[in-house]
């Protein structure tokens, strides 16, 4: 095994659900996820008490707002709430907007890297069910700066990322306006027709086609945010994640000691984190005359390519953040799938189709599967690791073996990217 941190395993609760109206609490959904993720990946209270007593497991949890949500902070204390074996274990809470999944993974990485812990748990969650669209509209606005972007806007980041689709039609020089748009509506498409094939999509019974993405009027899908309209929005999800992570050391007592096949582990081959300007405007003034709209967000994916020593080439899979069409749109030239201004290629060519060359989101993405704010991140890389582990079931992509994860916090300001990949 490389020397990366591997992924044992993990799980995720059903994004479909709604658990306000089932009576239970954030608390619940902590313990069901941790008791199916450590089951999933053959942890036993066992373990943790014995790794606990040499100070050798830490827990590390992402979540954007439970304070206004759900009335409730202190979030990297909670396990203990699952069971007694928790007693003991440093455990702490990380935020950046959508991505504090990333981030708490991201921490845990760097603690596994440098020998500090065996084993890292790694939770991410959101609950927000609990409000109504307006007032949680409002929460959200605080990813952005919030008294210069979200105060008295009724939506604030369907308005920012519909900033984003206006940027790419201007910059998109040459370029038929319907195109670009038709192919926003293409990338709605693709992720609800994936959704579909996962058992814990969001909008996996929904009905949705080519057609009805396509159609932009205020009776079947009104616009939200300029050229955006509700078909090119994420969902608001209820909803947990959680990875089991080690030292590449402890993966090989591991696998010994449970009899687990290597080939069921992943490792986190590379990683890559940079954070934009906060404002949209500023993002907007300082990428002009670049090439790449989202300069940041192209960095952080050449930085995890770089430390794992891999491009787009060898990326079978994609998880990206389609918070909004218009992200996806603009991710798709930051992943080097095409030349800037040439996304729409890929999409019409059906280069990321589930079947494609480059496939995107054969999860549903955010749009599809769902997007518990806090819990995103993590579910892109337990994706990867389903993929690239032959775990991934009916949306299982065909010899996948590296894939690549870009969560992103705010108006692309934080900009998280994780490559990950199969255990020979």
């Amino acid at each position: 095994m490389k020397k990366e941190p591997m992924i044992l395993g993990g799980a995720q609760t059903d994004f479909a659900r709604n658990w306000t109206k089932e009576g239970k609490s954030l608390v619940s959904m902590i313990r069901e996820v941790v008791e199916d993720g450590l089951l999933a990946a053959n942890l036993s209270y066992e373990e943790i008490r014995r790794l606990k007593q040499k100070n050798r497991i830490a827990v590390f949890v992402g979540n954007f707002d439970a304070e206004q949500y759900a009335n409730q902070g202190h979030l990297g204390s909670f396990l203990t709430e699952v069971d007694p074996s928790f007693y003991g274990v440093p455990g702490a809470r990380y935020e950046a907007a959508c991505a504090s999944g990333s981030v708490a993974l991201n921490a845990a990485r760097a603690h596994l890297q440098v020998g500090d812990y065996d084993l890292a748990i790694v939770l991410g969650v959101e609950i927000m069910k609990t409000v109504s669209a307006s007032v949680g509209g409002d929460f959200l606005g605080t990813a952005a700066y919030y008294e210069k972007e979200a105060k008295g806007v009724s939506f604030p980041f369907p308005t920012l990322f519909g900033k984003l689709a206006d940027l790419i039609v201007e910059r998109s020089s040459g370029i038929e306006e319907n195109r670009i748009m038709d192919s926003l509506a293409q990338i709605s498409r693709i992720n609800y027709e994936n959704a579909k094939q996962n058992p814990k999509a969001q909008t996996r019974n929904w009905f949705m086609d080519g057609v009805h993405s396509s159609r932009r009027d205020d009776s079947f899908n009104p616009s939200v945010g300029g050229r955006l309209c509700i078909a090119d929005c994420s969902q608001v999800t209820d909803g947990a994640a959680l990875l089991v992570m080690s030292s590449p050391e402890y993966a090989q007592e591991f696998i010994k000691k449970t009899q687990r096949k290597p080939e069921s582990l992943a490792s986190l081959k590379g990683w890559g984190h940079r954070v934009a300007p906060l404002r949209f405007s500023s993002k907007v003034e300082e990428s002009k005359g670049n090439e790449y709209i989202l300069p940041w967000t192209r960095k952080a994916v050449t930085d995890a390519y770089e430390r794992a020593g891999l491009g787009i080439e060898q990326m079978d899979v994609i998880e990206t953040h389609d918070c909004f069409t218009s992200s996806e749109y603009a991710a798709i030239s930051a992943f080097g799938i095409t030349k800037p201004g040439e996304e729409y290629q890929a999409i019409e060519d059906e280069t990321i189709d589930r079947k494609g060359k480059n496939p995107v989101n054969p999860s549903g993405g955010l749009i599809g599967a769902g997007h518990p704010v806090g819990a995103s991140g993590v579910r892109m890389v337990l994706d990867l690791y389903k993929q690239v582990s032959k775990q991934a079931g009916d949306y299982q992509v065909e010899n996948a073996k590296n894939g690549l994860s870009l969560n992103i916090g705010g108006s692309a300001t934080t900009n998280m990217v994780f490559v990950v990949g199969a255990v020979d």
